[in-house]
């Protein structure tokens, strides 16, 4: 689109894709020129780039022309045939010619005419969809990249005001990530946003790419959405429809809502946290929630070595044991199940004699008095501190429990 007139433009890349297009529809030689008579594509490369006199006239008049072999050899670049006008509203921008037999071709004339400025039409509203998939993921990456001291927050609500939402309104941060390999690898980037946009379709969504292969969901937070787990849900939907029409397996992150372009910035922040450790956390499942996680990013926002620290110092020789998995596996059981023995066993899918035996052997090997509250929660503190440092380090893959069921 021309930024001034608002109106198509005739590029000479479109212009050569014109004249072949209708050169292969039709059967002749199709030339299309600029309004100043210069060719700009045809069938004929070695016309392109010479002047068609004849279509001055036509640029003038916007009226079509015939001209006879006799005629036209009187014109400069001009062969018989027939010259029209291309028309965008009211203006003419170029011309389309077709090299014939007047009579010949003359009866082509308003199709051809007509095919022209559909596909100048086509071509332009295509750039234009272009141009606002590229304004979208302009804007979720100002979002997630959001620093007050760098950018006025009033600079990117302005941006969401020409994408048409509502810069105040309450919205989540989603953050899809895709492995494009195998079955999906040819799967291009609009076709995933195509389904994203699927499933979340508000008015007041908007979902671009941030990178390859990860893509950010600004959801908005309200009515039914703002009750907990909808948006969870919805992206348990999302992650379904991908595998199922394209091959892709995903993991998606929820930020709590957050208003205006900080509050956004947050719940980003928080869903990107989530991303990252939640796999950790809770490897069978493919949607975690910030909200779900405060207390392991609390503790993973704390220096390497402080938490390594802690650890040693709550755990001690536990973490030496053979059956250390189990044992973390345990006290996590227990402090999530609210220190309540039928409670916990129920979570931990064992009998309730049996979380009685594994407690009483911690409090054994450890010194501590794991059925008091306080200290079960430093222990379970110390427990999450341990599977983070087990599983989010850079050099270790996240791994997967096959059977699907959450596992610490």
């Amino acid at each position: 689109m021309d930024p001034l007139s608002g109106h198509p433009v005739l590029t000479p890349q479109l212009a050569q894709e014109i004249a072949h297009d209708i050169g292969r529809i039709t059967g002749f030689n199709v030339l299309i020129t600029d309004p100043g008579a210069v060719v700009i594509g045809c069938g004929d490369l070695s016309r392109v780039g010479t002047v068609h006199e004849a279509s001055l006239e036509v640029v003038r008049t916007g009226r079509p022309a015939t001209h006879t072999a006799g005629q036209a050899s009187r014109m400069r670049g001009v062969r018989h045939g027939t010259s029209l006008p291309i028309t965008v509203g009211e203006e003419v921008i170029g011309t389309v010619c077709l090299t014939g037999e007047p009579a010949e071709v003359d009866r082509f004339g308003l199709v051809v005419r007509r095919q022209a400025e559909i596909l100048l039409e086509e071509a332009a509203l295509l750039r234009s969809r272009m141009l606002h998939e590229r304004a979208v993921d302009d804007f979720v990456r100002d979002v997630a990249l959001y620093d007050p001291e760098v950018v006025d927050a009033g600079a990117v609500d302005a941006r969401a005001v020409e994408l048409g939402l509502a810069p105040g309104a309450a919205r989540a941060a989603l953050l899809l990530e895709v492995r494009t390999a195998g079955e999906g690898a040819g799967v291009s980037r609009i076709t995933v946003l195509r389904t994203v946009r699927e499933v979340f379709r508000d008015r007041q969504d908007v979902a671009g790419e941030q990178a390859a292969g990860r893509y950010v969901v600004l959801a908005a937070a309200h009515g039914e959405r703002a009750a907990p787990g909808r948006l969870a849900d919805a992206c348990g939907q999302l992650l379904s429809l991908l595998r199922e029409r394209h091959g892709l397996d995903g993991r998606m992150a929820v930020g709590e809502p957050g208003k205006g372009t900080t509050g956004m910035h947050h719940s980003y922040r928080d869903a990107a946290t989530a991303l990252r450790i939640g796999p950790a956390v809770f490897p069978g499942e493919r949607v975690f929630t910030a909200c779900d996680l405060r207390i392991p990013h609390l503790l993973g926002s704390v220096p390497h070595h402080g938490r390594a620290r802690f650890a040693d110092a709550v755990l001690g020789d536990l973490r030496g044991q053979p059956d250390w998995p189990t044992l973390r596996e345990t006290l996590i059981g227990w402090a999530e199940g609210g220190f309540h023995l039928v409670r916990a066993a129920e979570r931990l899918h064992i009998h309730r004699n049996t979380l009685l035996y594994r407690l009483e052997k911690i409090g054994n090997l450890s010194g501590k008095r794991v059925r008091e509250p306080v200290q079960a929660i430093e222990m379970y503190l110390a427990c999450l501190t341990d599977v983070l440092a087990e599983n989010t380090g850079p050099a270790r893959e996240r791994r997967e429990d096959p059977t699907g069921q959450r596992v610490r």
